[in-house]
């Protein structure tokens, strides 16, 4: 542990906490206040299962779930799928030294970055990461162990030099990893779980529903809750409807029960994410313009696409 009390040790060495644990811990997130009352998202990745490339995907991109959310120029990151590698090359080109990871769940499209994240391997990075779609069945430090080992990947955690902590919560806590920034949580209906994410700061708010299935006439209490007046919500949009009942099961929706929900909960706009591996960049613009048609706020997220969350006095409903 260091003068300031961070600790200083592989994560091999990793304290699994529960949400209480982490209020009460020697080492709490940072007391530094932000450095200023901006909001902003980046889309890192926003194609869903796999990552693809080549001409026909140019213009949406074709790496897998990464999102940062950057609250008062200090970064929050959602998930760790290839996204994450560009990712990290601009945090550390940044400067950037305490870091927040949160994940949505650990199928391979969502952790598949992870090893490539140039900052695991600084001594200098601080960063926290977070899971909750298991509580009780396995720890976010059981998990990582189990990302990067023999015979699946040749570096083993262990041997990453950020000073790593592991931070366990359950569906519903509300977090708090910095001064300003609250995070409310919510299960979402995916095979093996799935955890929805709230984000607010300074007044304004974007919600994270990534990997859900709906039920057809029905929208989801979870993700009204979630999404209620949000600034921005991202949305998985994998499917449509004509082609959903060839999906059923798959745990992923579309961007028609995704407009259903932000009609309902009177959010500004919506980001269509998740994007089918097999939808060519025609495809995602013609489900853009379908969208929109339906709900002026529509548009579909694109890798390396910002955008800046505006403050705003009182929620407007659409």
């Amino acid at each position: 542990m260091d003068d300031s009390g961070t600790l200083r040790r592989p994560l091999g060495e990793l304290r699994a906490l529960n949400l209480q644990a982490c209020v009460d811990a020697a080492d709490p997130p940072s007391d530094r206040a932000p450095l200023d009352a901006s909001f902003k998202v980046r889309f890192w990745g926003t194609r869903g299962s796999i990552p693809v490339c080549g001409e026909a995907f140019r213009r949406y991109g074709g790496n897998t779930p990464c999102i940062e959310m950057i609250c008062g120029g200090r970064s929050l990151l959602f998930d760790a799928g290839t996204g994450i590698k560009p990712a990290g090359v601009a945090l550390r080109e940044r400067g950037a030294r305490d870091l927040q990871l949160f994940f949505t769940h650990f199928h391979y499209d969502h952790v598949i970055g992870l090893p490539f994240f140039v900052p695991l391997y600084d001594p200098a990075i601080r960063l926290e990461i977070w899971s909750g779609h298991l509580a009780g069945k396995m720890s976010t430090q059981e998990m990582l162990r189990g990302l990067m080992r023999e015979p699946w990947f040749p570096i083993e955690i262990s041997m990453c030099r950020a000073a790593l902590l592991s931070r366990d919560f359950h569906s519903g806590d509300v977090l708090r990893p910095m001064p300003g920034v609250e995070i409310k949580t919510g299960s979402l209906n995916h095979p093996g779980g799935c955890i929805g994410y709230r984000v607010e700061f300074g007044g304004r708010s974007v919600a994270l529903i990534s990997d859900t299935e709906h039920v057809e006439g029905v929208l989801d209490p979870t993700i009204l809750r979630l999404i209620d007046g949000a600034d921005l919500v991202i949305y998985d949009a994998a499917y449509t409807e004509e082609e959903l009942p060839r999906k059923k099961g798959f745990g992923h929706s579309t961007w028609q029960q995704g407009v259903k929900l932000c009609k309902a909960a009177g959010a500004r706009k919506l980001a269509l994410f998740h994007h089918d591996p097999f939808r060519n960049d025609a495809g995602l613009a013609e489900l853009e313009a379908l969208a929109k048609a339906a709900f002026a706020g529509a548009f579909t997220a694109r890798d390396g696409q910002t955008l800046a969350i505006a403050a705003r006095r009182t929620a407007q409903r659409a």
